[in-house]
Parts: C-alpha cells; sequence; structure tokens
C-alpha cells in the first residue's frame, strides 16, 4: 500500500489551551498553532475556531489534501466511541461527539482518546519509553492525567476509561473537593492547580514569612510558587515536599497494580525537576511493596512539553477510520 498522504493532524485540548500541528510519517511536526479552549462556553463555536485556525495552517502549508487522519487528545477522551464526557476541566458539560464534529467539519477520518494516553502513545513512539512495554505516564498539569500501558499496549477497559488515576482517592477523610465532584483525589492535590491551593492553605493557617506573601493570594499560581521555592523560600519548598510526598504514596500503589518498569511524568509540575522529584521518590520508596523496591525508575518526558501530546495525538491519526 502506497503511503497516499503524507501526513496527520494532532490536536491536544488541554483545559486552557488546545494545541495542533501537522505531523509526518517520523514524528516531525511541520508547523503548529494554538487557540484558547476557555474562551467558548459553546462547543460548537470551539469548532468553527479550531476549524478555521487550523484550515490556515493547512493553507500555508500546502497540506490541505495531504492528511491522512486527526488524532485528538482530550481530558475524559473516550476512544471507543470519540465523545468528550463530562470533563471537569472543560467549559462543555455532559457528552461532547467531538469526534463526528471534527469529520463533519474537515471530512477527515478522526480518532480521538483521553489526553494522557495520547500523551503516552507520544512518549512510547518518540521519546522516553522507546522500548518500554509496561510504563506509566502522569500528566501533572491543569488536572492530573494518566495513561497505562501494559505489555505495550495502553490499558483502555471495557468502557474506555481506564486509567484516571487522578481520581484515587488519597485523602479519604475530610478530603479536598475535586473537580470531579468527590473529595480527596489525588488531583485536588498534585496537579499545578492543587499546588496553588496547598500554597493557600499553607498561607491562611501558619505565619511564617514568604514571598508567596506578596502576591494576593487569590492570584497565586504553581508557578509562582515554583518561582519562590527556587530563591530557597522555606514555605515554598515545603509546598513541593508536601505535594511530592502525596504523589510519591500513591505511585507505591501504582506500582503494586501494574508493575511498571518506569513512571514517566508529564506536563507543567514536572518542570519543577528535583523540586518534585525529591520528595517523591523518598515517598515512594518509603512506601514500595518489598518484591518491587529499586525496579520502578522515575523519568521525567523527553519530549518537549508542547509536543508530546500534539505527537501522541498524531499518532492516532494514521490509524483513524
Amino acid at each position: 500500500m502506497t503511503m497516499s498522504k503524507p501526513y496527520v493532524v494532532g490536536i491536544d485540548i488541554g483545559g486552557t489551551n488546545t494545541v495542533f500541528g501537522i505531523v509526518d510519517a517520523r514524528g516531525t511536526i511541520i508547523a503548529s498553532g494554538s487557540i484558547k479552549t476557555n474562551k467558548f462556553n459553546e462547543v460548537e463555536d470551539y469548532v468553527n475556531e479550531l476549524h478555521t485556525e487550523l484550515f490556515r495552517l493547512l493553507e500555508q502549508n500546502n497540506a490541505t489534501d495531504k492528511i491522512m487522519g486527526i488524532g485528538v487528545g482530550a481530558p475524559n477522551g473516550n476512544y471507543f466511541n470519540g465523545t468528550i464526557e463530562f470533563a471537569p476541566n472543560l467549559p462543555w458539560r455532559g457528552v461532547i461527539p467531538l469526534a463526528q464534529m471534527l469529520t463533519d467539519r474537515f471530512g477527515i477520518p478522526v480518532s480521538l482518546t483521553n489526553d494522557a494516553n495520547a500523551a503516552a502513545i507520544g512518549e512510547m513512539t518518540y521519546g522516553a519509553a522507546r522500548g518500554l512495554k509496561d510504563f506509566i505516564m502522569i500528566t501533572l498539569g491543569t488536572g492530573v492525567g494518566s495513561g497505562i500501558v501494559v505489555n505495550g499496549q495502553l490499558v483502555y477497559g471495557h468502557d474506555g476509561f481506564a486509567g484516571e488515576l487522578g481520581h484515587v482517592i488519597v485523602r479519604p477523610n475530610n478530603g479536598r473537593l475535586c473537580g470531579c465532584g468527590r473529595t480527596g483525589c489525588l488531583e485536588a492535590y498534585t496537579s499545578a492547580t492543587g499546588v496553588a491551593r496547598t500554597a493557600r492553605e499553607f498561607l491562611e493557617v501558619r505565619n511564617d514569612p514568604s514571598s508567596l506573601r506578596q502576591i494576593p493570594i487569590q492570584d497565586i499560581t504553581s508557578k509562582d510558587v515554583y518561582d519562590a521555592a527556587i530563591t530557597g523560600d522555606k514555605l515554598a519548598l515545603e509546598i513541593f515536599d508536601y505535594t511530592g510526598k502525596i504523589l510519591g504514596e500513591a505511585f507505591a500503589n501504582f506500582i503494586a497494580f501494574s508493575s511498571p518498569k518506569a513512571i514517566i511524568l508529564f506536563g507543567g509540575l514536572a518542570k519543577a525537576g528535583d523540586l518534585i522529584l525529591k520528595p517523591i521518590k523518598e515517598a515512594m520508596d518509603r512506601n514500595t511493596l518489598n518484591i518491587y523496591k529499586g525496579k520502578v525508575k522515575i523519568m521525567f518526558s523527553e519530549l518537549k512539553e508542547s509536543d508530546a501530546a500534539v505527537l501522541g495525538a498524531s499518532a492516532l491519526g494514521w490509524e483513524a477510520k
């Protein structure tokens, strides 16, 4: 069979931004663009804007008739149905038949999966997980997502939704309210939003000096906490310790489930490097069952954050029907 069309499109839908790119068979992003996800209360308006911007990019790169398929990574994306279902961090409620909406607009086959699964596929195809058959991808962004690969296959479960490790309950009693409506989820503590919440809690109940006190408390972001921590701010460092400890404890449990060779961290919070890695490793090692001790590496994604999800999503484009 000849490769009639040389490119695919990868679309990564995040809570804040949607990034898209034209990708060739070697995994090179030829061109990319983005739109704001959270600007559109109606999904139809969002699809219109996405169509306009993406079509413009295709025209500029002389690729309008050269796209084999479109792959999409989205929060709560269901690979089996091509739908986004009840995504807490997106402005649209209910079940959104996004793959069909995009197919209708572009006339190109579209395949859709969960955003963390897309990142895992990207990592396996082009990044740190090349050659790994068993690993867990953890995305630390607006939310916490996961892609679980066992024996070289993504775990989808019977309904397409397997691998919501961000919604494992890590604080069962009086835990924080999560965007999913339950309390005590990992995401409520270890997402970028969770780190900002921890900062607000610490600042409210304690008196120790911190450069974070110069920022209006409701405006503090995880980036502010990082900026303070790298200057040696004690409170900010403690926030990272607290966050890393919760992640490490959770990882010890995840290891018992699928015995991965590696846990790969991806997303904004992974940029904190050793600030987050050290407490994760300590808590993970302390809580890991003996038979697994010393066997699981924690790694950072090798793909540029903006590229990984787009590349992963694009990999689905080759298979789209």
